[in-house]
This record gives structure tokens, sequence and C-alpha cells, in this order.
């Protein structure tokens, strides 16, 4: 009996052996509840390189150079020489005062933004130092590098996302400190941009020590890069545009009318994409921001003017397709109560649109605004209105064209109800609004708007809508939005007076002889867009070649006059260069660039820069004195 007891101790003793032993291979290899107990686990983000940007070429625009992010623990920080700290990361002790202030209100336990790209060579000056610093830790980043100063309001920028933008997240993905685009393309395709955050799991004592990667890194994820944008931007194109618009303000936007894909867009005056891709973003922009050109203002998708005599090729198509008027058509000066161009007698629509003749398009409008059986002249005004705002507005006009950047203008294209609000319903009639017949009066464009009708134009009809990204991920794979052709409702037929008149606008008409290009027949039109302060703005769009057109411009320059001897040189260098990829005209090219219309500028006193302080000058006993005094001292230092 005694020996079955020891063999059932001693089994007892085993079984708890075994017990034990099962419990702690659990707790040290299957569970890791013994491991968080004793270490903190950190989550560590992995952002993500952003997508960079190419020109229809494949030539880089847009790229990452990496840089280092300092992030701050205000909890474990212990500085023992504060002064010394200043020195290695060359800052003073003002801005690290207030570095940590902001640091201590996100939050003393967790790591926020301190320092913002530093360089890779800077990282290495103060990687060793840091280590005497407890509290400081870096996060690899990026920063965009521009391989030109160029395209700076298309490309937009990026900057720290704001606690607003954080709060209005529908889907948590950005924290504290990242960047996000704030405006251009990189705003319009962040998400595609961005990329896909990654992150690390890290083991880390009570003492915030690392103790290497948890679970041996097996639920961490890689960050996804963002992807590549593939641009229909011609660079070469788009830096000869913006010597072009030096000493100039306006904009410039060029389109591949067959595709809707922009050519070249600027706006003018601008700034070098560069200087927002710094840890002095906000003293560039403050000093950007008080420049009284407005270089930050996108001229091109934002800029309001009125079209002028540009949008009497609307007027012809328009008033022809309601049959208002035929291709034939001739009107005299009577009873127009604006000037004429002065030319000789017109045939037609063709020789209307080569002189730009205002009598006419105010008797083409007068026509087509009472072209119904209403007897009453102002309920008639109303009908026609109605029916000419349907027709314009399938061109474009009065809304948003859908370009991919963001901050698009709308435009005015006045119709019924605003007059009604102005006037009183029945309260107006074509005498109150025939200025809309050259261009004028309450209607307004963007740059961009005229480019895409000169795109539309040239198309004999439609157009897609305009817009700088061909490809997302690859080539040739832009968003299906422009992909899909708007069409006017004006038959192909009606274009052809309308191209005929700008042909032969460009060779005897409106535009000067200078800007005609050697083998190559391009239709223009120009535009005077009326200014209460200081000169009228300058407007000219074209396509080329006359038949396939490959190209359509708008122009604009703001306080240069007339259209024809100020917008139309630009025009036909660029779409010289861009068909023959030369300029053969060097001594026309030279002539312009030489021209500065900033000075024509009228720009308002409030954004003047106030003159400096002058000290009164001395009176004569004061400068006795002075000149007694200045010759004393060279007396005493005049060499022996």
């Amino acid at each position: 009996m005694s020996e079955n007891r020891k063999f059932f101790v001693y089994g007892l003793f085993v079984l708890v052996g075994i017990i034990y032993l099962i419990r702690l291979l659990y707790l040290q290899v299957l569970d890791n509840t013994y491991e968080t107990a004793s270490n903190s686990i950190r989550a560590i983000p992995d952002v993500p390189m952003r997508g960079q940007v190419y020109d229809r070429y494949g030539n880089l625009i847009v790229y990452n150079t990496l840089v280092y992010d300092l992030y701050v623990t205000p909890n474990k920080l212990k500085v023992a020489d504060t002064l010394a700290l200043c020195n290695a990361l060359s800052i003073t002790r003002a801005d690290f005062d207030s570095l940590m202030k902001a640091a201590k209100v996100y939050s003393r336990k967790k790591p926020s933004l301190f320092l913002r790209q530093l360089s890779k060579e800077d990282f290495a000056h103060i990687q060793d130092v840091l280590v005497d610093y407890p509290g400081f830790e870096y996060v690899k980043s990026s920063v965009r590098t521009y391989s030109a100063p160029t395209l700076a309001h298309a490309l937009g920028y990026v900057s720290e996302i704001s606690q607003k933008q954080l709060d209005a997240q529908e889907y948590p993905y950005y924290r504290q400190g990242d960047l996000m685009g704030q405006s251009g393309l990189e705003k319009f395709y962040e998400e595609y941009l961005r990329g896909q955050r990654g992150v690390r799991y890290v083991m880390q004592d009570v003492n915030g020590v690392a103790k290497g990667p948890w679970k041996g890194g097996e639920l961490d994820t890689i960050a996804q890069a963002g992807q590549n944008l593939y641009t229909s931007i011609d660079l070469e194109i788009q830096q000869y545009v913006d010597s072009l618009m030096q000493g100039k303000a306006g904009a410039v936007v060029a389109i591949e009318p067959s595709s809707g894909e922009v050519l070249a867009i600027t706006s003018a005056p601008s700034y070098d994409p560069a200087l927002f891709a710094t840890r002095d973003f906000s003293k560039n922009y403050a000093k950007l921001a008080l420049n009284p050109y407005r270089p930050l203002l996108n001229r091109a998708v934002m800029g309001s003017y009125r079209p002028g005599s540009t949008f009497k090729t609307v007027q012809a198509l328009v008033a022809m397709q309601e049959g208002a008027i035929s291709p034939g058509s001739i009107f005299s000066h009577a009873g127009a109560p604006m000037k004429c161009h002065g030319h000789g007698g017109l045939s037609g629509v063709h020789s209307a649109i080569q002189w730009s003749c205002n009598p006419y398009f105010y008797h083409v409008f007068r026509r087509m605004i009472y072209a119904n059986t209403e007897k009453n002249t102002f309920k008639a005004s109303a009908m026609g209105l109605r029916k000419w705002h349907d027709y314009t507005e399938k061109f474009g006009f009065g809304q948003k064209l859908g370009i991919d950047l963001p901050s698009e203008a709308l435009g005015k294209l006045p119709n019924v109800e605003f007059y009604d609000k102005w006037y009183g319903v029945n309260g107006w009639k074509f005498s109150n609004i025939y200025s809309l017949s050259i261009g004028e009066g309450e209607l307004l464009i963007t740059p961009l708007k005229l480019a895409n009708l000169a795109a539309t134009i040239a198309n004999r009809g439609w157009y897609i809508a305009p817009h700088l990204v061909k490809g997302i991920g690859k080539n040739d794979n832009p968003l299906p939005e422009f992909k899909q052709r708007h069409e006017t409702g004006v038959d192909r037929r009606y274009f052809e007076p309308v191209v005929d008149g700008m042909e032969m606008a460009v060779v005897r008409g409106t535009v000067s002889r200078g800007a005609i290009i050697p083998d190559i027949v391009m239709c223009g039109k120009t535009g005077t867009s009326q200014n209460k302060k200081g000169k009228d703005h300058s407007i000219f769009i074209a396509f080329a070649p006359k038949d396939n057109p490959k190209i359509a411009i708008a122009v604009f320059v703001e306080n240069a006059g007339f259209g024809g001897f100020a917008a139309a040189p630009v025009a036909s260098l660029v779409i010289e260069k861009y068909i023959k990829r030369h300029v053969d005209r060097k001594a026309y090219e030279q002539e312009w660039m030489n021209k500065n219309f900033l000075q024509n500028v009228i720009i308002p006193k409030s954004q003047l820069p106030k003159p400096k302080e002058q000290k009164p000058a001395p009176t004569k006993p004061e400068a006795t004195i002075v000149n007694r005094e200045k010759a004393a001292f060279n007396k005493l230092t005049e060499a022996p």
C-alpha cells in the first residue's frame, strides 16, 4: 500500500510539473499577455512617398526628396543645456520655447511634430547629439522637389493639415503633423497622390526604450507609395509661355482641341513652387500675399474678365443656329449706339468677324432677342434672352467646365432672373442689355473658358472638358469625365464662316501683321476687355492649323490695350513653338519679351508699400557741427 502511495505522489509531482511546463510554454510562446504586461506596444506610422508628376513626354516635374521630421514627447524630454540643444538644432531659444509650448498643448505624453524637413546633412549633424536628449525621435519623410520653377498655380502645394481639416475627416487617415495637398493638382488628386500609410509595431519598456518588433513584425504593414500623375503639360512649351509673360499680368491657357488636354497654363505674375516646400512656408506665403501684383491669384481659372470682341464668335454661331441671321446677312451701321473700327463693306458673317464690326453684332443680337412673335418688347426681350442663354451656356459659359483644379470660377452669364432682380419683372428690354452683343456689360468669363471656346470652334461644335492629368498610375488613364464629349447644339456648317473670318482676321484684319506665322494657317479673334481702372485688357483667342487643329489658345494681358497688338503676339509665338518646336521670328520674339506692362497695372493704395520715414534734414547750425566733427574724425584717421 505504501508502494502505491509512493507512485501516486511521484505521479502527482510529474503531473503538476507537466502542467507548469505547458503553462509556461503558453505564457512565453503562445500568449503575449506577459510580454505586453512588462512592455508597451507602440504603433509607428510609416508615411508613404507621394506620387510623382510627369509631363506628357515623361519628363519629371515633381518628385520627392528624403527628409527627416523631428518629434518630441514633452514628458520624456530631459534637457540639461537648452542653449547647446538650440545651437545643435540651429534654432533660437524663443523658437524652442514656442515649439515646446505647442507640443505640450497637443499632448504631454504623445509625440508631436517639433521640427520639419531636416535634410540628410542636417540630420547627420544632430543625430549623435540627440542621444543625450531623451524625448526626441525622428520619422523619415519627404519634401516636394521641382525640376523647374514653373506651374506653381497648377501644381499647387502641400502643407501641414489644419485642426479643422483633421476634425472634418470622414474616415480617419491623417494625424497631427501630416502633410496634405492644399491647392492645385496636389489637392484635386490628393487621394491618389498620398498613397497608403503603413505601420510598425514596436515593443518598448517603461522607460520608452525599444525592445524590438512585436510578434516579429508579422502584424506590420508596408506603406504603399502614392500613384504617379501623368499630365498633358508640355514642359518645354510651358516654360516658353512663362518667359513670354515675364513683366506682364494675365494668363495663358493652351489646349489640344481633340482631347481637351491642357498643354500649358500660366498665371502671371507667378512664383517658384519650391518656396512652399521649405520650413519657411509661412514667411514665404505671407510675403507673396502682400505683393500688390497678387501672384497667388490663379488668373487662368479664377480671374474674371469681360470677353470683349472674342464673344462675337458665339453671337454669330447662336444667331445662325436660331435662324435669326444667315452666313451672308448684312447690316448697316444705322441705329447702332456703338462705333465701328473702320473698314470697307461687309459681305456676311465672315467679314464681320474679320473686322470685328461692333454695329454688325449689335444688330445680330437685337434680331436674335426679338426673334419671336411677342408684341410687348419687355416680354419679347425676356423670351429672347432665355433662348440665347440656353444656347450660350452649352459653350461652357456661366458654369464650371470641371477642370481638374480646385477653385475654378463660374464666371457670369446673365439670365432673365438676373435682370428681373436688377430692373424688376418686365422692367427691362434690349436697350438695357445690348452691351452683351460685343462681350461687355454683365458678362464675365475666365481665360480657361475662352481657351475652351477656341477649342470648341476648332472642333466645329464640341469640346471635352479641359484637364491637366491624362493618366493616374499609368499613362492614358484619365478620369471618366475627361472622356465625355460636350455638344454645343450648333450645326457644323455654321462654324465655317466663323472660322474663315478668324483666318482673315489674322491675314488682313484686326491682328498686327507680325503675328502671322510663316507656313502655318492660324485662325484668331482679338478682344479688348473694358477696364474701369487703367488701360483695357488685351485678349486673343486662336487655334492652328485651320484644318485638323493641334492647339487652341487664349491669352489675356492686363492693362495692355488692344488685343491685336498685345495678346496676339504671345499666342502666335506659342503656336509656332508648339507646332514647329522652334521659333523663326527671333526679332519679333525678342521685341515682345522686352515689353513690360506691369507698370500699367493699377494697384490699390492700401496695397502699396509704405514709404520709409525720412529723418528731417538738420538745421544749419547742426549741420555745421556735424561737418566739423566729420572733419576732425578724418584728420585723426589720416595716415601719417
